[in-house]
């Protein structure tokens, strides 16, 4: 898998654009649905990026694209296979962690596994919310917004840091997740305290035209 790995690496980056675009789109939704190819679409995005720095523009948007195709398809798979199907891929004890994690904190339960690279897991992410038939359009847009930030994040990387990138990714993914979280709470903090002041004006003002009335 290995050799596959790096002879496709080779491969996308020397193509043409227009074999390398639609290289990256196949390959990345293999990885995310039926095959596992660890970090290979950060391979590719970094390699590209950095012999070619214009790519950055744009290359991303591919393996981005390819993910939700290939997310799309799992996330498809397990809607119709339901729990039975999801309890022959995946331990018990995994599935229940990613339940509670759905119940918990929604849309982010998928996106930080999207926007991390290896070696938190994110297959069984998408296969969960499948089967707990969680909103399909929701569910495509934050993989499609969560995999863009990532690979852009990487192709801008590359371009000043070479392939150094994806070894401070994997060195410092829990530094990573700290301060993703951390970004996180504070939006949904924002978003708590402004819909209840927006709630309570609301109130307000259909308590004062209630009595002018």
């Amino acid at each position: 898998m290995a050799s596959i790995a790096r002879w496709l690496e080779q491969y996308v980056i020397s193509v043409p654009l227009y074999i390398a675009a639609p290289a990256m789109v196949l390959i990345g939704a293999l990885d995310s649905s039926l095959l596992s190819l660890p970090e290979i679409n950060d391979y590719l995005v970094v390699g590209r990026c950095y012999k070619y720095p214009s790519a950055v523009f744009y290359f991303p948007l591919f393996a981005a694209a390819g993910s939700v195709l290939g997310c799309w398809l799992l996330y498809s798979i397990m809607r119709r296979g339901g729990q039975a199907l999801l309890r022959e891929r995946f331990k018990p004890e995994s599935i229940q962690r990613v339940e509670r994690a759905y119940a918990r904190f929604g849309f982010l339960a998928i996106a930080i596994p999207a926007i991390l690279p290896p070696p938190l897991p994110f297959k069984i992410f998408v296969a969960t919310a499948g089967t707990l038939n969680y909103p399909r359009w929701k569910f495509l847009t934050t993989v499609m917004l969560a995999r863009s930030f990532r690979y852009y994040v990487e192709g801008i990387l590359a371009v000043f840091y070479g392939r150094r990138v994806l070894l401070f990714m994997k060195d410092n993914g829990l530094v990573i997740l700290s301060a993703i979280a951390a970004v996180a709470l504070i939006g949904l903090l924002v978003y708590v305290v402004v819909n209840r002041l927006r709630t309570s004006s609301l109130r307000k003002a259909a308590q004062t035209e209630k009595s002018q009335n």
